[in-house]
């Protein structure tokens, strides 16, 4: 069985180190096979916010899969915001602002929403959306196909749809029908389990709130999600774990539980 952790919008610089002990520890127990991180990494993207989180990441002992959010580009350093927007998440979390994960059981797609000309709005281009596409088509059918973004694609409250990612339509029309089975994201730092619907075929958005940061929304705690699929698990089902930071013994604990099954034509 295939175990991944989503950790989203943990905005070092704001980080509870706490929470940061206490996700540390609920990794060592779970040992997943892939860290995922949906943006929004540091709080104001400065060189030591970068290291801390590079830190942590280390700490964990597991491969670490990307993406950077709109917190991750400088803001108010103007020059280097224009002339080197990503220059420093490159150097913590490499080149590649879309990598690509393979195994057996999995296929993680990443997506690079940000723009350095938005302040925050997210956006997908057509050739993301074509790029992703092609690589889904590809997947194995054992593969849970996994595509990141860091501005959520679909939003369960009216109060978030400006957060909503610029392109979305196109991007869960094409993805579907590719045979894409999550779409993973973070920004406004609000847990859910989505399905969509009226598309070609089966598609969930699974949101995360803030992992580790003091900034958390009302009603939402520090929380991460863990994922499970493949052998061993229950045929067919990707069971999606919501693990929300308690504060009265200062550990996560498991809050809800989603299982979703993806179709395979």
């Amino acid at each position: 069985m295939t175990v991944l952790l989503q950790v989203s919008d943990p905005h070092f610089g704001t980080e509870q180190p706490t929470v940061v002990d206490a996700l540390t520890e609920l990794a060592r127990q779970q040992r997943p096979e892939l860290v995922v991180l949906s943006g929004d990494i540091t709080q104001r993207a400065r060189p030591s916010q970068f290291r801390a989180a590079r830190a942590f990441t280390d700490s964990l002992g597991v491969p670490v899969l990307a993406v950077p959010g709109n917190h991750d580009i400088p803001l108010f350093d103007v020059w280097t915001r224009l002339r080197s927007p990503y220059g420093r998440y490159s150097a913590a979390f490499g080149a590649d602002l879309e990598p690509v994960h393979r195994s057996a059981e999995l296929l993680v797609v990443c997506v690079n929403t940000t723009r350095p000309w938005r302040h925050k709005d997210g956006e997908v281009s057509a050739l993301q959306i074509d790029r992703v596409a092609r690589l889904v088509e590809h997947a194995d059918p054992a593969q849970l196909r996994v595509v990141v973004v860091h501005q959520p694609i679909a939003v369960t409250r009216a109060e978030d749809e400006p957060n909503r990612l610029r392109g979305h339509a196109a991007a869960l029309r094409r993805w579907a029908e590719a045979g894409a089975d999550l779409v993973i994201g973070g920004h406004i730092h609000l847990p859910y389990v989505m399905p969509l619907q009226g598309l070609a075929r089966p598609l969930w958005v699974v949101q995360a709130g803030t992992a580790v940061s003091s900034r958390v929304r009302e009603g939402a705690p520090n929380s991460v999600n863990l994922l499970r699929w493949g052998a061993d698990a229950t045929p067919g089902c990707c069971r999606i774990e919501q693990w929300d930071y308690r504060t009265d013994d200062r550990n996560f604990r498991l809050a809800k539980i989603s299982e979703i099954r993806p179709v395979r034509a």
